[in-house]
């Protein structure tokens, strides 16, 4: 069993189509097709479902399909590893690193990445953008080697501590809120609410806090870009609960961000892997450089930032 064949497959299970797997393996669909079919007739079962009425050819695992791309996962990861220690026996001069990163997150992680850049300049980086809740799933499923996720994490997940910061009321300047030092969550049961993308799990810890005080946020619109949402903040559309950490930097004429309180809710985050993954070498060199860049978090302290200038002005 040829493992460029179960990469091959793997990926059309990924894609959904066979067109799309020969656009990500930079090869052509015939290439693909042939792979697949040679590894179906070797296990003696079908794979895959097709559907030839379907005009990108979509396609869904079989029962042993799905068998099979479960192995072939493990058996990718580990090829991975290995060609990633080889390659860096002595120094770790090459290799890849797949990082998870929430949006909401960015600013705080860009300084880390950008140091083990420095350290390790060999390794190539490759960023997955998006909401907490996306980024565990797809460390679960063998996609990335380490993510930042949203506390607490699972039991099967290691974590270093990265940041935690209470959430704000992110209001118009002019509007109600105005003088406020302190506004109670049970206050916003009537206010509009601008959430987050459906993959962030900030969205969750927000409804279970709003249910804690009676009341299910009413939902204007959903992003998965902050620095959209405070716009939209602006235009009047709703509210946000923002980070302290964003919501103080941003242009106080015109907005104002005010602590929340009964309950308060903290917004921390975790640079996690799981905790049965081999990781690399590019993957513990990551953990080890995190554990020591934001070491200051789990003291308490503020994590590195790259600038106190407001982002939205």
């Amino acid at each position: 069993m040829e493992l460029r064949a179960l990469k091959h497959f793997a990926e059309v299970v990924r894609q959904g189509s066979f067109t799309a797997a020969a656009d990500a393996l930079f090869v052509t669909q015939p290439t693909v097709s042939k792979m697949v079919q040679a590894l179906e007739e070797e296990l003696g079962a079908p794979l895959l479902a097709r559907d030839e009425g379907r005009r990108k050819r979509g396609v869904t695992p079989t029962d042993a399909g799905r068998l099979v791309y479960a192995r072939a996962q493990e058996m990718l990861a580990t090829e991975t590893l290995l060609r990633d220690d080889l390659e860096a026996l002595g120094d770790l001069t090459r290799g890849s690193l797949t990082i998870g990163v929430p949006p909401l997150g960015a600013s705080l992680v860009a300084p880390a990445i950008a140091a083990f850049h420095k350290q390790w300049p060999g390794v190539e980086l490759k960023l997955l953008e998006s909401g907490a809740r996306a980024v565990e799933r797809a460390l679960r499923e063998g996609e990335l080697d380490v993510g930042i996720c949203l506390a607490p994490v699972a039991d099967d997940m290691e974590g270093i501590p990265i940041c935690d910061y209470p959430l704000h009321l992110l209001a118009p300047r002019d509007g109600r809120w105005r003088g406020r030092t302190e506004v109670r969550l049970a206050e916003l049961a009537e206010e509009p609410f601008l959430l987050y993308g459906e993959t962030f799990q900030l969205n969750e810890t927000i409804a279970q806090a709003c249910r804690t005080v009676g009341f299910t946020p009413r939902l204007a619109c959903r992003s998965s870009q902050w620095d959209l949402i405070v716009t939209l903040v602006e235009c009047g559309m709703g509210i946000a609960l923002l980070p302290a950490h964003y919501g103080e930097r941003l242009d106080r004429r015109r907005f104002v961000s005010i602590p929340l309180t009964e309950p308060e809710i903290r917004w921390q985050l975790v640079a996690s892997w799981r905790r049965s993954a081999q990781l690399s070498r590019a993957a513990r060199a990551w953990v080890d450089a995190t554990r020591g860049f934001f070491g200051r978090a789990a003291k308490g302290q503020r994590p590195p930032e790259t600038s106190r200038k407001a982002p939205v002005e």
